[in-house]
């Protein structure tokens, strides 16, 4: 690629934290030899990403895009080449320090099971010397950010918790000391799909607010196009084949070997590029816990709309009732129903007909930030997006595309000097 992504790695500061900001990685002439082996697991890559960016690697098992993504924060040293954080290169910090700027989530959590969560979220803080009290508030801002209450999770221990709330503390405790950067690998291959999308929509919200560099690697194509803002295609030894934006990549891929990994259906896969906060939400009738039943039966009546929202004190979705279901009660209850049909709004198009056909509904309801309710999206709102969507493909290259080759040297262009 000829162009290159201008990226500053000045970013704000939060007063006692490291950066609430990405800060931009560039990855030059970088090889991994391993001992015995005849060729390298990865030769020569030049990668830029950009900061405050997600940037997805994805490829066949072995291509060497794990290797890559431990080789910034030097769980595997790299055998040539530089690796520059922001105005660091790294191979110039000490191993541990670097990690401990750097967040790092792996598949299952990777949780320590004799720490409670408050403990496996404070532990880097604590190794950096900060003081109960304000481990105390970080572990319970940041629990309340991946949508666990701190008074329900914070004393558990990761024996006590699902598959889906250990990888949500596993973030947690990725941000805790508030890096710039913070590596993924495979972070959501192990838990069931309606978790996996959750886990997803989650990510997507965190970023939404805290714009860190965020490098995932995954094996899943709809993934990277539903997280990336960038997506980077490696075949054997790291080769990158391309390196482009979802939309381009769907629309255009580089050549067959791209065309290959994206699979049949590429025009469906461009349902994971529409979210549902992209479309016209449907109001809904929503009510409260402690609410008389025929008052909002009335409600809902003059409207025309058969559910009400149920929200608790934090607008958050509990349950969707019919008229059915209302006529049986007095008063409303704060009951938290568990199979409730919602997804995020950040969460694609493709998500809410899963979540819809799961649950045997022909809507949803749709959450936004700290999980408040936004409104409601029906099968008829998503079968006129995708409609819309066939016609909206991408056919240009942005001004900003960032660099990646396997040649050996940095492209030079006239942005150039305003990379890292």
């Amino acid at each position: 690629m000829s162009n290159t992504i201008s990226t500053s790695s000045q970013g704000t500061h939060r007063e006692g934290s490291a950066s609430d900001r990405g800060a931009g990685i560039l990855i030059d002439r970088v090889t991994k030899r391993y001992p015995g082996q005849k060729a390298p697991a990865v030769d020569g890559i030049t990668l830029e990403i950009p900061a405050g960016k997600t940037v997805m690697f994805v490829g066949p098992s072995g291509c060497g895009k794990t290797t890559t993504l431990k080789m910034i924060n030097r769980l595997i040293e790299p055998s040539e080449g530089r690796i520059i954080l922001g105005d660091d290169d790294v191979t110039d910090i000490d191993g541990d320090e670097l990690r401990r700027r750097i967040g790092y989530v792996v598949q299952a959590g990777g949780l320590f099971p004799h720490m409670s969560v408050a403990k496996n979220i404070g532990l880097v803080p604590k190794m950096l010397g900060w003081d109960k009290q304000r481990i105390s508030n970080r572990v319970d801002e940041l629990l309340d950010l991946v949508s666990l209450d701190p008074a329900i999770y914070r004393d558990r221990y990761p024996k006590e918790l699902s598959g889906g709330q250990q990888q949500r503390v596993g973030v947690a405790r990725a941000l805790a000391a508030d890096p710039p950067v913070l590596l993924m690998d495979e972070p959501f291959g192990a838990v069931d799909p309606i978790t996996r999308q959750r886990l997803q929509d989650e990510l997507i919200h965190i970023q939404s607010e805290l714009h860190k560099t965020i490098v995932c690697v995954t094996h899943d194509f709809d993934e990277a196009v539903k997280l990336g803002d960038w997506i980077v295609v490696f075949s054997e030894r790291a080769e990158i084949v391309q390196y482009d934006t979802p939309e381009r990549i769907l629309a255009e891929p580089a050549n067959e070997f791209v065309e290959g990994f994206i699979g049949s259906c590429a025009g469906l896969k461009q349902l994971t590029l529409s979210r549902v906060g992209d479309v016209d939400l449907l109001p809904g009738i929503t009510a409260r816990s402690g609410d008389r039943a025929q008052e909002v039966i009335a409600r809902m009546e003059r409207a025309g709309e058969h559910h009400v929202v149920v929200l608790d004190d934090r607008d958050r979705p509990v349950q969707w009732l019919s008229r059915r279901q209302l006529s049986r009660l007095n008063v409303i209850d704060g009951l938290t129903d568990p199979k409730l049909p919602v997804v995020g709004n950040r969460a694609t198009l493709n998500d809410a007909l899963d979540t819809m056909l799961v649950c045997g509904e022909g809507a949803a309801v749709v959450t936004g930030p700290r999980d408040k309710f936004l409104g409601i999206i029906d099968v008829e709102t998503v079968m006129r997006a995708i409609t819309a969507i066939r016609q909206q493909v991408a056919n240009s290259v942005p001004a900003d595309a960032p660099v990646g080759t396997n040649t050996g040297s940095v492209p030079t262009t006239a942005a150039a000097g305003a990379r890292l």
